[in-house]
């Protein structure tokens, strides 16, 4: 063999055929961050274990309306089988106990721990000082403070601005030249390509609910069960 495959042979199983796939222009187009040797083009936005387990996204950004629960962290570490981003508060929830949740996830074997925008520039130089892994710092707008918090100890920044995430992304990408990005892409090639070309080393991706999942697979299976053998309609 003369191991000159442009791309990487596919092997598909047949029982996971229907996983949640992220847009191929994701990791056509983005240079991807590397981290502690791994390289991360697509991060899946999700708690949910089930879709985390079915999903060719090279990582996971796990974080969620609630205070930060050491069994929910656990549980998400102990069913990926890809890397984790881990939420660990920083608006409500502050100060110790932010760093101790960063150093469970840390534990537990995430790959980097998120903090919300709010977060304190203390509190990000308390994590700093607690972990070995990458502190990820959400923005959330352009006015948001981040000189300090990068001084303080942020490696990545994840921002999420809805419509105007390529603005802000373009804004952090002409100051900081050199901070790694992970970005939200929006929901079709175009927005995400804005979004790449505005700066982002990585993007993110909400994938469709369970509940959205299970009615395309349910409407598929009525379709099917309106026809017996005979191709007649059953209730005809």
């Amino acid at each position: 063999m003369s191991g000159s495959f442009k791309s990487p042979p596919i092997i598909n199983t047949h029982l996971r055929q229907g996983v949640v796939k992220v847009p191929e222009i994701i990791k056509r187009e983005v240079s991807g961050i590397m981290i502690n040797g791994k390289t991360v083009h697509s991060i899946l936005f999700s708690t949910d274990i089930a879709i985390i387990r079915n999903t060719n996204a090279d990582a996971v950004i796990a974080v969620y309306p609630f205070t930060p629960n050491s069994a929910i962290t656990q549980a998400i570490m102990l069913a990926a089988d890809i890397p984790i981003f881990c939420g660990v508060g920083g608006s409500i929830t502050t100060g110790t106990r932010v760093a101790n949740a960063a150093l469970h996830a840390e534990f537990q074997g995430a790959i980097g721990v998120v903090v919300n925008a709010p977060t304190s520039v203390e509190t990000i130089s308390r994590i700093e000082k607690s972990i070995d892994i990458p502190i990820v710092l959400t923005v959330a707008s352009e006015f948001d403070q981040i000189d300090a918090k990068i001084a303080a100890g942020v490696d990545i920044l994840n921002v999420s601005g809805a419509a105007k995430t390529p603005e802000i992304t373009k804004k952090i990408r002409d100051r900081y030249p050199d901070i790694p990005i992970m970005a939200t892409g929006g929901p079709t090639d175009a927005s995400i390509l804005a979004t790449i070309e505005a700066g982002a080393n990585a993007i993110t991706y909400t994938p469709p609910s369970s509940g959205e999942l299970f009615r395309a697979i349910m409407s598929r299976h009525r379709d099917v069960n309106k026809k017996d053998v005979d191709g007649q309609g059953l209730f005809e």
